[in-house]
């Protein structure tokens, strides 16, 4: 891999873009940016409460992620960020703040699964409950330019290697 590049791991709540995110930036090497602790402490407790976010609400929030695309690839820098990015607007959003090529890994998985892996978190701040309301506004982005699709029914040493393979390809 030649040049900066970004790429934006994503999908709903429990699909691994945390622990994704972290492969690909350990094997790029890139820097690693959990767009969760960019959320604003509003939406943070919003979600806590099992409060599902508004557009209203995540704007600010995907700008703040847009500028630290735009601030590591102004550097030089690669970078890989985990962040939902659930609509093709908010997708549009990050690729219009990145300036550039953005690539997108959007991780898939079944619903039970899903369910599964929410359940079996400790500490984190978004309920089980939300997992609906995500995959309702989840707006597929299979076959939208610079994505990705990789299932998450594997361990995630083979989701980062097929996700790096997919972004190679």
């Amino acid at each position: 891999m030649t040049g900066a590049r970004a790429i934006v791991v994503m999908g709903v709540s429990g699909c691994g873009k945390t622990s994704v995110a972290e492969g690909l930036a350990a094997a790029l090497p890139a820097a690693f940016i959990e767009g969760d602790s960019l959320h604003p402490a509003a939406n943070v407790e919003k979600m806590s409460r099992g409060i599902p976010l508004t557009d209203a609400d995540r704007w600010p929030w995907l700008d703040t992620i847009g500028r630290a695309l735009a601030d590591r690839l102004a550097e030089g820098r690669s970078v890989v960020v985990s962040c939902s990015a659930l609509k093709k607007a908010y997708r549009d959003r990050l690729r219009h703040a990145a300036g550039g090529s953005l690539a997108f890994v959007f991780l898939k998985g079944s619903r039970e699964l899903l369910m599964t892996r929410m359940a079996a978190r400790k500490g984190h701040f978004m309920p089980v409950s939300l997992l609906d309301s995500q995959l309702a506004t989840l707006e597929d982005p299979s076959g939208e330019p610079g994505v990705v699709t990789v299932d998450i029914d594997a361990p995630v040493e083979r989701i980062v290697a097929a996700a790096l393979a997919a972004l190679e390809g």
